[in-house]
């Protein structure tokens, strides 16, 4: 993987220290153990979207402040073929081997003040979905570029195939994943309130 991971533990760690709040408080704010927050701040494991929103609301900023290059006020553009060379955010997801089966690309991270934040994932094949189910505050839009996904959302299952759609509210427990063994691509819109 690329630097963008080490760029995200070192974030987290050097605002978490800026504001002065020990370890302890923020695995209290967060509800997340001592032993995550030192294993994310050290790139020893970078976690699903919802630990690392609940690391954001624990210390005050927007989740985009962990993968922020630069803040530019204006619009940003992404052109497909920087998205392309540009390094890209792969998660465990909650896995228990650190499997990192989905790589992010952000779509707009030098854009200052956004609520949203967009994403173009690719999901590599995998057989094994051993998954855990996440819930954050917002609200999330999916839609499938290529081949199918399922997402698991509270009990319900949904099978989306090319061109397909999905919005929801992610408090709610969710996953989404590839179907075994194929991979796919999807565009994700992630809104969260600040």
């Amino acid at each position: 993987m690329s630097d963008s991971h080490s760029i995200v533990g070192s974030k987290i760690k050097g605002i978490r220290e800026t504001k002065n709040i020990s370890l302890e408080e923020m695995a209290e704010r967060s509800g997340l153990s001592v032993e995550q927050i030192v294993s994310i701040e050290n790139d020893e494991n970078l976690p699903s979207l919802g630990p690392l929103i609940k690391i954001a609301r624990a210390l005050g900023v927007r989740l985009g402040t962990f993968m922020d290059d630069n803040d530019a006020l204006g619009p940003v553009v992404c052109r497909a073929e920087d998205r392309e060379r540009d390094s890209s955010i792969s998660f465990s997801n909650g896995a228990t081997d650190a499997r990192r089966h989905m790589e992010y690309h952000p779509l707009a991270q030098q854009k200052a003040g956004r609520h949203m934040e967009p994403f173009i994932i690719d999901i590599n094949p995998t057989e094994n979905l051993d998954y855990k189910l996440s819930a954050h505050e917002g609200e999330e839009f999916i839609y499938v570029m290529e081949g199918e996904v399922e997402v698991e959302y509270g009990k319900e299952k949904y099978a989306l195939k090319e061109g397909d759609s999905i919005y929801y509210d992610s408090i709610v427990k969710h996953h989404l994943h590839g179907v075994a063994g194929k991979p796919a691509k999807i565009l994700a819109l992630i809104y969260i309130p600040f």
